[in-house]
């Protein structure tokens, strides 16, 4: 068995934080398998679909590192779809319902006063042909359920939350079809992973219930049913639910400087039992990854951690990695000596404009002499061998000054900053000239 797994957003707006989350999951397990991952665009909503979110969704995936191994749209499966559908409706699986949307809310309005659970009825199984026509004469189109077995019990293995069970006869039977023809999302779904090979169906606990109703699905098609995971969803930092991470996507990562290799490194192990770790290689991510690991708890998520986790990525990068985003000029010594002190690769700019200056310092009066001093003792300096060794040691040789008062004022005067980079490695980028101007005042 090839284990193939398959990421199926609707084109109707960009990719957001659990989204990617679900996609990532999906491209680890296949991979850690040596299997495959298919890309599905469930794009059977030909209003609300929209092409531009088509190609920002292969333009996310290819940014995060996740190509897919092929692509399906459901679009392009109607021919499948009404060929199911009409074997199903054939074998009493599928029956017209012809309850109006206003009809359908009083009923749950009446179940709810009664105490009952809102589930439907069944009152379209109990019309003869001659109502059914009646109704179709007067204008009234029909909808189509799914009629669920109330005989059996449903129940599965999930790989995350364990056995699963549910009684069919507390469900409705599931709307497969609008009254206009149009598919919902449910037999659709189950169609494309019986037919497209999908070994494993990883998803978020909300669609555990829709899992229930599919493998009735599957059992009615003849095919044998995928595994199921279903992950905790993601509540925000505040620890509820979080609007906000409807919102963030990989357009605001990319604005605020983040990098696929943090994203994946997050969530591949957000809501498990192992270390968030900032890991550059995917290989010990693949190696960890095992839904066993994975809590039933919803999984923080903390923007603040993600940001902590971008520095220690970026301090891996070599500078192959980041060289077309940096300073022109910047080259791979100054890349070394800057990055132990970057958040994001943007910040080297800032960096940058240090090394090049201008730079203004505030100076002390009594280091007036002292930086005097320096600025002789640099010009005078080997600089093809450690200068900021050798400036310093002959410094506290002729003025006594050891510790911060020896360092301090040489990083101010430099650099115009009382932080920063191994002075060791930037003033060699810095430069005789540079440091002795800017030594001088």
């Amino acid at each position: 068995m090839t284990v193939t797994t398959r990421f199926a957003p609707s084109p109707t707006g960009m990719l957001h934080v659990g989204n990617i989350r679900a996609a990532l999951h999906n491209w680890l397990w296949a991979k850690k398998h040596g299997g495959c991952f298919l890309l599905r665009i469930d794009d059977t909503d030909a209003q609300r679909s929209d092409e531009r979110f088509v190609d920002a969704i292969r333009a996310d995936l290819a940014w995060l590192g996740l190509a897919p191994d092929g692509e399906v749209r459901q679009s392009a499966r109607f021919a499948r779809y009404e060929a199911r559908f009409a074997d199903l409706v054939a074998a009493g699986r599928i029956y017209p319902a012809y309850e109006t949307a206003q009809e359908l809310d009083l009923k749950r309005k009446i179940a709810a006063g009664r105490g009952l659970p809102p589930v439907y009825d069944r009152a379209a199984l109990k019309l003869s042909e001659a109502a059914r026509a009646t109704l179709e004469a007067g204008g009234v189109t029909p909808h189509w359920r799914f009629k669920l077995d109330h005989g059996r019990p449903i129940g599965w293995d999930d790989m995350v939350r364990g056995p699963q069970q549910f009684d069919a006869a507390t469900m409705s039977d599931p709307v497969i079809r609008r009254a206009d023809g149009s598919w919902l999302y449910m037999l659709p779904s189950a169609i494309d992973d019986a037919e497209l090979g999908i070994t494993h169906v990883v998803r978020g606990e909300d669609h555990v219930s829709n899992t229930a109703l599919q493998l009735q699905m599957f059992e009615a098609m003849g095919a044998a049913p995928p595994h199921f995971a279903h992950a905790a969803l993601l509540t925000g930092a505040e620890g509820k639910l979080s609007k906000r991470l409807g919102s963030v996507g990989v357009e605001a990562f990319r604005a605020d400087g983040i990098e696929p290799e943090t994203i994946v490194a997050l969530l591949a192990r957000l809501g498990t039992s192992d270390p968030v770790e900032p890991l550059v290689e995917r290989g010990a991510l693949l190696d960890s990854f095992d839904f066993a690991r994975f809590s039933r708890a919803p999984a923080r998520f903390d923007e603040g951690e993600l940001a902590a986790l971008n520095a220690k990525i970026v301090h891996q990068f070599p500078f192959a990695r980041v060289a077309g985003a940096l300073p022109a000029g910047m080259d791979e010594a100054a890349w070394g000596a800057i990055r132990p002190n970057l958040s994001r690769i943007s910040d080297a700019a800032g960096w940058w404009r240090v090394v090049e200056g201008p730079v203004t310092a505030e100076r002390r009066a009594d280091d007036a002499d002292f930086l005097a001093q320096a600025a002789m003792l640099a010009e005078g300096l080997d600089w093809s061998d450690s200068p900021w060794h050798a400036l310093t040691a002959a410094l506290k040789a002729k003025s006594g000054r050891t510790g911060k008062a020896l360092f301090l004022p040489l990083r101010q005067a430099l650099t115009g900053l009382d932080h920063g980079p191994d002075m060791a490695a930037l003033l060699p980028l810095i430069g005789r000239d540079r440091a002795v101007r800017r030594l001088r005042g």
